[in-house]
């Protein structure tokens, strides 16, 4: 039979298959022979109290041959010749989910990058990293895969509403992820290892039919009678199809400027900025884990921080225990970082964001434009937290000297109004500048991140320190725009065959909610030629 039984074990003991073994046989009252195997379920980390558990739920093989885990079926077919083609703009999670439901569908995808593939656009973050020249086309954001890619392959999300989850984590196993990503509670694929699952899908796209390229950038949608007859691209070629899935991320500003000057509705959204944060993650492991050295079976220690600071959020994104702070700039004049970690999460540092709500007024005071109205609870000038955006990356870039070297702080020193005469080691790679980061940032981004480093101290003793380092600025937390759509029909309301979607539309927020949103997308269009 098989059993479904939960264990809370020491780290050593879940990362001993034996001992499982061993107490699955004393939960379930039989000998140690009678249990042939087990598959994990769930696991967790418990590190609340001063002794570390490992929660596991499995299923457990007793009196019965153990055979290896059921995967997921996926019905791929061909579909050169379908009657039905979409293009799809943008090669990142929401576009490459959206062809593969599309293929299972006997849809015809095309996807338009207007980036390059992945190996050509390591070369390209090569040179970003170590000479400071960027390829406004190919860079951490952009190119096949998306901003994913290359910038860690979290697969948290909270959007179990939104769409089939284990659906999405078991394409991934398909394509070469390793199965711990199944039941992890945070899982987790890493840089390293992305490339090669990317590389793989799109030779299922093409195996079956479908059509990818590069370095397509869309500059021009062409319009009859309140629908795309095709998109042009930047090298003057023309693509025409049944329906376009626009899919192109949160920073693709050209796009956003092309649909406002064509008068395609959009709208501006909020969204959060901040910096990033530095941290040896010798630290955070012992501010985590109660001891002075993290063991050898627990993984690099992570954390979760949310403070409010004068009635405004002030949070932790994107955590990357054992990463690397990395230029995320789509060109040239302006500082982004993110962070990314490698799949054993071994580097010595942990960074993460930390992050402010940006509100309408804010970003109207800092554009300062006396043209923009709000009228309705909408703004006329929908690119607003957009320009907001651009003035803080530029700021910052002027602030680091050039080459994408970051404007940085020691943390105490900045919430203490003190300019840093030193800077710790960093994972950065262009390098950073000691600058005093109040004359840098907006104010009310300075003042509640200076009150809330301080707070997050008090929560976890040790964090506030001048151990760590404040690195300007993290800024492409989410879409400083929505793309309206219809709730059911998912189209654009202006245009009967548009399909915005993803996190550039503003419907999602990370990998996995992105990869449901583009099959959604394709799901829908499925539904409608039926």
């Amino acid at each position: 039979m098989q059993q479904k039984i939960s264990l809370k074990l020491l780290p050593s003991e879940a990362a001993n298959e034996a001992v499982i073994k061993a107490l699955l046989a004393k939960t379930s009252a039989k000998k140690e022979s009678s249990i042939s195997g087990f598959h994990i379920i769930k696991q967790s980390v418990d590190a609340r109290a001063r002794t570390i558990w490992v929660n596991l739920t499995v299923n457990a093989f007793i009196d019965e041959p153990f055979h290896e885990r059921e995967t997921r079926v996926f019905n791929f077919k061909e579909v050169s010749k379908s009657q039905k083609k979409v293009v799809i703009i943008g090669a990142g999670p929401a576009g490459l989910f959206a062809a593969l439901q599309l293929i299972e569908q006997g849809i015809q995808p095309v996807i338009l990058e207007r980036g390059k593939d992945v190996r050509a656009r390591r070369r390209d973050l090569a040179l970003l990293n170590k000479a400071g020249i960027i390829d406004p086309d190919s860079n951490y954001c952009f190119g096949e895969g998306g901003a994913g890619t290359y910038s860690d392959g979290k697969l948290y999300t909270r959007s179990n509403k939104r769409g089939d989850i284990n659906r999405i984590l078991n394409l991934f196993v398909k394509f070469g992820a390793e199965e711990k990503i199944l039941y992890e509670a945070h899982p987790h694929i890493g840089t390293n290892k992305l490339p090669h699952i990317i590389i793989a899908m799109r030779e299922k796209i093409r195996d079956c039919g479908g059509t990818f390229l590069f370095e397509k950038k869309v500059v021009d949608l062409i319009i009859e009678n309140d629908r795309i007859q095709s998109v042009r691209t930047a090298d003057g070629n023309s693509f025409e199809a049944d329906a376009f899935i626009l899919a192109t991320g949160h920073s693709a500003r050209d796009i956003f400027e092309m649909l406002q000057n064509k008068k395609i509705l959009i709208e501006a959204k909020p969204f959060a900025l901040g910096v990033r944060i530095e941290h040896p993650q010798t630290l955070i492991d012992n501010i985590q884990y109660h001891c002075p050295v993290r063991e050898t079976a627990l993984p690099p220690a992570a954390y979760s921080l949310v403070q409010q600071v004068n009635d405004r959020g002030v949070f932790s994104f994107c955590m990357c225990p054992g990463g690397i702070i990395a230029p995320a700039a789509t060109a040239p004049g302006e500082i982004v970082v993110n962070g990314w970690s490698p799949s054993k999460r071994n580097n010595p540092y942990a960074n993460s964001g930390i992050v402010v709500q940006v509100e309408m007024e804010d970003a109207i005071k800092e554009v300062k434009s006396s043209a923009v109205r709000v009228k309705s609870g909408r703004t006329l000038d929908p690119l607003i937290f957009l320009k907001f955006q651009k003035i803080v990356e530029q700021k910052c870039f002027e602030a680091g000297g050039g080459k994408f070297v970051a404007p940085a702080q020691r943390m105490a020193d900045f919430s203490n109004g003190i300019s840093s005469s030193s800077l710790p080691a960093s994972s950065y790679l262009p390098g950073l500048n000691a600058v005093n980061l109040k004359e840098v940032l907006p104010d009310f981004i300075y003042g509640s991140l200076a009150k809330a480093f301080v707070q997050f101290g008090k929560k976890m003793p040790g964090y506030f320190t001048n151990e760590a380092v404040v690195v300007a600025t993290e800024s492409r937390t989410s879409s400083p725009v929505r793309i309206p759509r219809d709730a059911i029909s998912l189209t654009h309301p202006q245009l009967a065959n548009f399909y915005p979607c993803g996190e550039g539309a503003g419907y999602a927020g990370g990998i996995v909610s992105a990869a449901m949103d583009g099959e959604r997308v394709a799901l829908q269009l499925a539904k409608i030629w039926q």
